[in-house]
Order: structure tokens, then C-alpha cells, then sequence
């Protein structure tokens, strides 16, 4: 929402509220009651998570606590000045804050709370709260900082149609994000100890380039590069599986000195430096290059298939728990030869690694759908509240008007961007 910050009119946020500390009786163990008229003892803990309104708490306090407490209404907003730092929610139930609270109460009727609530949770009202802070020993929210940022006003109108909207994003990215996590976990926890454990050297082709590491620094310096010639591929390629990106080349003849670090169609290409367990598959149609000092090469036997140990190395909490212990103690970041040649793989048969990789292959595809769909929703909200407004500048027009063309004109964008 960081473009609703320049289009309407802005005002100090302690105008336009009321907004105010809470409080706790103490001992606050004293109060803590199941008595039925306990009053609702509101936490961090008891906010959802999923949405905005906080409908329950796990626990209540004694009314004689309530002087030394503050209480809060349903549609009274809440904001956290600590823990989950500025974190808005809205209230559903009455009850009572402590002081890790901010109460912001919408007195002169200025907001729609779903869409202040939604405003306030913004990296940009985040970044004044940091800003305001700075100098401050304790990263911690008060009245007077809340009450200082600015705040965008469109009118009522605008305020309960961007809050609807941007309601149904936050459930459709919610969503998504839940399915991501389910299918990432999935893919984390897939490989077993019950298959046979391998060594990867016992995995690798009979021959002692099988596990190459590319050529010292000083065999590969920026002097050697030139403008076209034989490809040198470096951790990008290893990062993002794309082996067509990169502009490194060297002469023929630098080639032919350098040739036992050439890389073939799959070779497991591990980068050494960086994201631990980054890696990917030289494939057939990639062009004829080189590895930089930076990769490692793997060649495998007719015993395990590529593809299968690369997302053993990328998913598995398996081999990041060995890489992790075979590490300590190191000098050195990253990811050395030494540790992967004691790495140990849980190794099906043939015919099974081959149902997993393409099981796997599945679940990349849904984990790359859901992403794509957030990065979707995401676009929309942006482009198409700058077309609302876009038209609003060039011309008077109702609200309904510019929301027809604005949504016309999102569906022309996005039927040549996404």
C-alpha cells in the first residue's frame, strides 16, 4: 500500500483518533480468574492467526482489576508495541489491554477501521515508528510516537472500498501461503531413513574428475574474460537453476587449458559459497562452458539419478542437519568439498527414485503456482488503485465511474504483463 501514501490528503495521526496506553493490575497473578464474570484478558497469544479481529482470549481478570487496567470495546483498534512490533488488530469482544497495547479508538468517526487496520500493518507506517525511534534504547511504541506519524485520508467511501478489497487479497494471500507452506513442508520431510544409506562417493562415476571443484582464482581472472567464446558459469546459474543467464566467456584456448572443469549435461552443479545446499542440473541444451572456482561438479553412476540427490541436498532436513554438524568448527562459510564427501543419502531403488523425482517435480510446480498467485494479487492491488486514482486526477468523476475504468484498464495491463 506504499502508493496510498502520496495521492490523498495526510494528517498527523493524534488528530484524528484517540489513542492511549494500556495497563496491567499487579501482581497480575492475583487477578487471573475463571469466575463468569471475569473480564476478557487480551494477549498476544490470543490473536489470530488468520484476519484481523480478536474474538477470544484464554484468559480472564478479576473486575477489581480493572483501575489499573484498560478496557477496550469491540472496534476499538489495538496495536502491539512490542513483541510483534505494530502489529494492528481489531477488537470483536470487550475486554482488557496491558501495556503491551496501544489502544487507537476512532472517535471522530475519520476511518474505516478495516481500512486503518490495514494501513497501520504497512511497511511505510512501520518505517516512520522506526524512524521516530531512532535514538531510543528501547524498540518499543508509546502514544506519543504512534500518535506523530502521518496518516492518508481518502474519503469514507473510498476508505470502505479499498478496506473490502484489500480484505479479500489478504484472505486469497493467506490462502496461497498456507498451501506454499503445506507443499514445502511436504517436500522437507518426504525422504526417509528406512532406505539403504550411501556414501555420495560411492554414488559417483569411477573416475577421479567425479567430483571436481572449478579451477583456483588465479587460473580464472578477470583479464581472461573476453566478449564471446566458451561459457563460464558461476553460482547464479547454481542459485536459480537457469543455466541461460551470464555473460562470462573465455578464448578457445583458455578453454582447452582449463577443460577438466567442463561441465555436461547432468552434472549436479553445487555452488560452494552462499545458500547451502543450492544446486541444480546442467541440462542438455545449455551451452558448452566451464565452471568458475565458486562450483562443484558431481558426476553420478547408473546407481542414483542426479536429480534425485539434488533435491536430497535442496529439501532434505536430512542432509542439512549433516552439513550442519560436519561444518562446525570450520574457518571457512559455505560449503566445502570435505563435507560432501562424507554427506550419506538415503538411496531407493531406481525405479523408486525415479517416482520421486517426478512427484517432486509436482510439488515445485504447485509451490511455483501459489507463488505466482501472490505475486499476482499483490500487482493488482497496485495497479489498480493507481488507475482509480489516475482517473480521479485527469478528471472529476464519480467514484463508481473510475472504479469501472480503472478496472478496465487493470484487466488490458494484465492481460500483457502476468
Amino acid at each position: 500500500m506504499k502508493f496510498l501514501l502520496y495521492f490523498w490528503e495526510q494528517r498527523k495521526f493524534s488528530e484524528l483518533v484517540q489513542i492511549e496506553r494500556g495497563g496491567s493490575p499487579r501482581p497480575i497473578d492475583d487477578f487471573i480468574t475463571d469466575a463468569p464474570n471475569g473480564l476478557n484478558w487480551v494477549k498476544i497469544g490470543d490473536t489470530p492467526t488468520q484476519g484481523n479481529y480478536i474474538t477470544k482470549t484464554a484468559e480472564k481478570i478479576r473486575p477489581e482489576g480493572l483501575p489499573k487496567t484498560r478496557e477496550v470495546h469491540p472496534g476499538d483498534l489495538i496495536l502491539s508495541n512490542s513483541m510483534s512490533f505494530g502489529k494492528p488488530y481489531i477488537m470483536g469482544i470487550d475486554g482488557c489491554i496491558h501495556d503491551g497495547w496501544l489502544l487507537i479508538r476512532n472517535i471522530y468517526g475519520v476511518f474505516d477501521l478495516t481500512f486503518l487496520c490495514h494501513l497501520l500493518g504497512t511497511s511505510q507506517m512501520l518505517s516512520q515508528y522506526r524512524s521516530l525511534a531512532a535514538g531510543s534504547t528501547v524498540n518499543n511504541l508509546n502514544k506519543e510516537l504512534v500518535g506523530n506519524t502521518d496518516v492518508t485520508i481518502p474519503s469514507i467511501t473510498e476508505q470502505r472500498l479499498l478496506g473490502d478489497y484489500l480484505e479479500q487479497l489478504d484472505n486469497l494471500i493467506t490462502l496461497h501461503q498456507y498451501k506454499y507452506n503445506k507443499v514445502s513442508y511436504v517436500k522437507s520431510t518426504f525422504f526417509t531413513l528406512f532406505w539403504e544409506q550411501r556414501k555420495v562417493t560411492e554414488l559417483l562415476k569411477n573416475s577421479s574428475s567425479a567430483m571436481k571443484i572449478g579451477p583456483f582464482g588465479s587460473a580464472l581472472k578477470k583479464e581472461y574474460f573476453v566478449d564471446e567464446g566458451i561459457k563460464v558459469y558461476a553460482q547464479e546459474n547454481a542459485f536459480t537453476g537457469d543455466f541461460s543467464i551470464g555473460d562470462y566467456y573465455i578464448t578457445e584456448d583458455k578453454y582447452k587449458e582449463l577443460q577438466s572443469c567442463e561441465l555436461y549435461p547432468g552434472d549436479l552443479v553445487i555452488s560452494m559459497m552462499g545458500t547451502i545446499g543450492a544446486c541444480a542440473i546442467f541440462p542438455e541444451n545449455a551451452e558448452k562452458g566451464i565452471m568458475n572456482s565458486h562450483l562443484l561438479r558431481l558426476q553420478f553412476d547408473n546407481e542414483a539419478i542426479p536429480k534425485y540427490i539434488m533435491y536430497l541436498l535442496r529439501d532434505s532436513d536430512l542432509i542439512r542437519k549433516q552439513i550442519d554438524r560436519l561444518s562446525v568448527g570450520s574457518i571457512m562459510s559455505g560449503l566445502s568439498s570435505s563435507v560432501v564427501k562424507k554427506l550419506v543419502f538415503p538411496i531407493p531403488t531406481l525405479a523408486e527414485q525415479k517416482r520421486i523425482v517426478e512427484y517432486l517435480d509436482s510439488l515445485n510446480n504447485l509451490i511455483t503456482l501459489h507463488q505466482r498467485k501472490i505475486k499476482y494479487i499483490l500487482k493488482e492491488v497496485f495497479i489498480w488503485i493507481i488507475l482509480i486514482k489516475r482517473v480521479a486526477l485527469k478528471k472529476p468523476l464519480s467514484l463508481n465511474y473510475r472504479i469501472m475504468v480503472g478496472r478496465k484498464r487493470l484487466l488490458s495491463i494484465l492481460q500483457n504483463r502476468i
